[in-house]
């Protein structure tokens, strides 16, 4: 099943630039998923299983980094970009 998320990131500190920025490279890195950007959200375009599990994953690589970090997602089972 294809699916499409949007995701907005909000780390609370000073040098939130950086963090969104590595969170977007990393999500580029998974083949078979489509990343674009703009200055709001991020959408990201896939698999349903392979998109929630790189999600998943990079969503607690950024936990991890940031002290506190917001993440609002809309998901959708669709593929939006058509």
């Amino acid at each position: 099943m294809k699916a499409s998320v949007e995701i907005s990131m909000y780390p609370l500190n000073t040098d939130y630039g950086t963090a969104i920025l590595k969170f977007i490279h990393r999500l580029r890195e998974y083949p078979g998923l489509l990343v674009q950007s703009n200055t709001m959200s991020t959408q990201v375009f896939g698999e349903f299983d392979q998109l929630m599990a790189a999600l998943s994953q990079e969503m607690k690589n950024a936990f991890e980094e940031d002290q506190t970090t917001v993440m609002v997602m809309k998901v959708v089972n669709l593929d939006l970009r058509k």
